[in-house]
């Protein structure tokens, strides 16, 4: 018997379907008479065999028995933690095939969310090597098997993958896990147990450069960190490139990974990197784009998409450690950044003045008080560039540009369905969408960073 009249499969049921699309989890989608059905490791074009293992009200889950006719979309992984690992959903995808899945999600998400159709969106701007583009790694650290594991969780767990590569990684971020896994067994550390809330050595982020030099933040439950003189004559040893080491206390049980404590153990406080012809310091909690050749292709469009003349004002709102801020700087009348990380304000100022650069004026809060705030006290801007996080904008940052009227907005997005949400509150509002670009700054993945020129009406 049936759950209900409208649902055509039961739990146990083994079916032969076909996948026609991935999902943002980067699960296959299968429909039976028009009821969604999910699937792990499948992407469009698979045909399977499958066992529904999950009855929802609106959608199932089917579990991958076999592929009985592959994809023409399909390659076989280059990573061999692929099948495990959560952090490259779609490796297995052709990657023309990804560029076109990313481009078709955003007009999707723009059609379903907010009726948007009748709008310009570019084919995907990918890379020539999707391959160790990664700038930026957090690496969980637990006892795997009674032995020390570094890695990633397995997919929809916390589950330990222990890995000693990572093939979207730069290179030394692999020798740093290589070497540090060797330390921890050698001076006895003991990986953080997150249900028992005992051991020291919680994650292991791994920050790189262009230039390949190398920040490592140990992040520890407790102040004390053994031999730690030995581990830093250890690591540098083995890695020269290293320039910074920090150890970072975080004593909450909490899946945040870092804590609001940092302590420099050798080095600088900082790792120096360039977007252009532009220098930045970035802290361990600052936010820099990981993917450092697509973030020029990605600055390049907003630049152009805001065509400042050198007049205008300009708001960068979400601005982290000021790089889109100082871009515009260089060729705006005066730009005004709002973060609500303060570090990441500290070294806005910093690289402002670093680059010599006058024109930048940074405000430490949240954007929906900040803003609003500067606007009632006479500061209007002629174009506002936003780059929010996932949640997207909040609405009183959405409702102070529908009262400002800037001519010109610019959004970049890392979520297609919170961006249709405020595209459609902005559209309502008076403005009107140009084009949307959207940008592949995490092959292998079902991320899509997206850029949108938005103009008033």
């Amino acid at each position: 018997m049936k759950l209900e009249n409208q649902i055509p499969v039961n739990n146990n049921d083994i079916l032969e379907i076909e996948i026609t699309d991935v999902n943002f989890k980067g699960q296959g989608i299968a429909k039976k008479d028009g009821f969604v059905i999910f699937v792990d490791n499948t992407i469009t074009g698979d045909y399977v065999e499958i066992e529904i293992i999950q009855v929802k009200k609106k959608y199932s889950v089917g579990r991958l028995r076999k592929i009985i006719k592959e994809s023409t979309l399909r390659i076989k992984p280059e990573c061999k933690y692929f099948e495990k690992c959560g952090g490259c959903q779609i490796m297995n995808m052709d990657y023309k095939a990804q560029l076109v899945y990313k481009k078709q999600r955003v007009i999707n998400e723009l059609k379903k969310v907010a009726g948007i159709e009748d709008v310009l969106v570019h084919d995907t701007l990918g890379m020539e090597k999707p391959f160790r583009y990664r700038n930026k790694g957090s690496f969980p650290v637990a006892r795997l098997n009674g032995d020390i594991a570094i890695g990633a969780y397995e997919i929809g767990t916390h589950k330990m993958v222990d890995f000693d590569t990572c093939i979207i990684q730069n290179e030394k971020a692999d020798k740093v896990i290589q070497v540090f896994k060797i330390l921890m067994k050698l001076f006895k550390l003991e990986p953080y147990n997150e249900i028992t809330n005992k051991g020291l050595v919680k994650h292991l982020m791994i920050r790189t450069n262009k230039q390949n030099e190398v920040m490592v933040i140990i992040v520890t439950s407790r102040e004390k960190l053994p031999n730690k003189n030995e581990i830093v004559k250890k690591l540098i040893e083995e890695i020269p490139q290293i320039k910074s080491i920090i150890q970072n206390i975080n004593k909450n049980q909490t899946n945040v990974i870092l804590g609001n404590k940092n302590k420099v153990i050798y080095g600088e406080e900082t790792l120096k990197d360039t977007i252009f012809d532009l220098e930045f310091s970035i802290s361990p909690h600052s936010f820099f784009q990981v993917n450092s050749l697509q973030t020029e292709v990605l600055y390049s469009k907003a630049l152009e998409y805001a065509q400042l003349t050198g007049e205008e004002t300009v708001f960068d709102i979400y601005c982290g450690i000021g790089t889109i801020s100082l871009l515009l700087a260089k060729k705006a009348k005066m730009v005004y950044g709002i973060e609500i990380v303060e570090q990441a304000i500290i070294n806005a100022r910093e690289n402002a003045e670093k680059n010599n650069i006058q024109n930048a004026v940074f405000y430490t809060g949240k954007a929906e008080d900040i803003f609003p705030k500067l606007y009632k006290q006479g500061i209007k801007a002629d174009v506002v560039v936003i780059d929010p996080p996932r949640k997207g904008c909040e609405k009183e940052v959405l409702n102070t540009i529908i009262n400002m009227k800037p001519e010109k907005v610019v959004y970049v997005s890392c979520n297609p369905t919170t961006l249709a949400r405020d595209l459609k509150i902005l559209s309502d509002g008076g403005y009107e969408i140009g084009e949307i670009q959207p940008i592949d700054m995490f092959p292998n993945s079902t991320h899509v960073e997206t850029i949108i020129m938005i103009n008033m009406c």
